[in-house]
């Protein structure tokens, strides 16, 4: 009842805000609004089987991986992605992460998960931004499911062009040697959880994956927010 009454208190002064529709949230309301929230699509485990095959499976550097919403121009998910990386709203990460943890409570106990890692942004964009979002998902898990997470074992040492509209392998090209292992310690022997916001080829998890492998990384698995088929 405290609670809820300070946040009524709060709402009035400083009204929150639902990152997919802008309505105002009501007390009860966490992050998005229950309207939103219920046209959220989950994917399906044959969604997810396909696309593990198609972007991961021949490469052999992830175990397996699991995306939690489908991801389509326009829809709830993007709107909610876009409000936490370039509308400084970073607790839509920490509740995604959240979300992600609840949802594969399972997996991350089949998968031993021992340390998760974010997709590091290069230091510059992240200057430009402010933050990297893909740390607030990692810290999101990480409240949730006590298993630590870092941002200091792997760096992006290559700045590089915004994928959204480049291709397949032009992504794939774009990321070649773009990241380099800063902690060797932090990741030898253990088994890993890397996570973004959104997967769309692979390109960018795969060739991270690959270098935390070579430095001694026991399995590399994956986990997003959302996937774009």
């Amino acid at each position: 009842m405290k609670s809820e009454y300070l946040n009524k208190i709060f709402d009035f002064f400083l009204p929150r805000v639902c990152p997919s529709c802008n309505k105002k949230l009501e007390s009860s309301e966490e992050i998005i609004c229950d309207y939103c929230f219920s046209k959220l699509k989950l994917t399906q485990e044959s969604l997810i089987k396909s696309e593990f095959e198609n972007k991961f499976a021949t490469k052999n550097f992830i175990k397996d991986f699991h995306p939690i919403f489908v991801f389509e121009s326009g829809n709830e998910i993007q709107h909610i992605i876009h409000s936490l990386k370039y509308n400084k709203r970073f607790r839509i990460g920490i509740f995604l992460g959240k979300i992600i943890a609840n949802q594969l409570n399972e997996k991350l106990s089949d998968w031993k998960i021992e340390l998760i890692i974010p997709i590091p942004l290069h230091r510059l964009k992240k200057a430009e931004r402010g933050y990297n979002q893909s740390e607030f998902i990692a810290k999101g898990i990480s409240i949730e499911t006590k298993i630590p997470y870092s941002r200091k074992a792997i760096h992006r040492k290559k700045f590089t062009e915004t994928q959204t509209h480049l291709s397949a392998l032009e992504r794939q090209q774009n990321v070649k040697d773009a990241f380099k292992v800063v902690n060797k310690k932090l990741i030898e022997g253990k088994n890993i959880l890397l996570v973004d916001d959104v997967i769309t080829t692979g390109s960018t998890i795969t060739e991270c994956a690959k270098v935390l492998l070579k430095e001694g990384a026991k399995n590399i698995y994956a986990a997003s927010v959302a996937i774009a088929e």
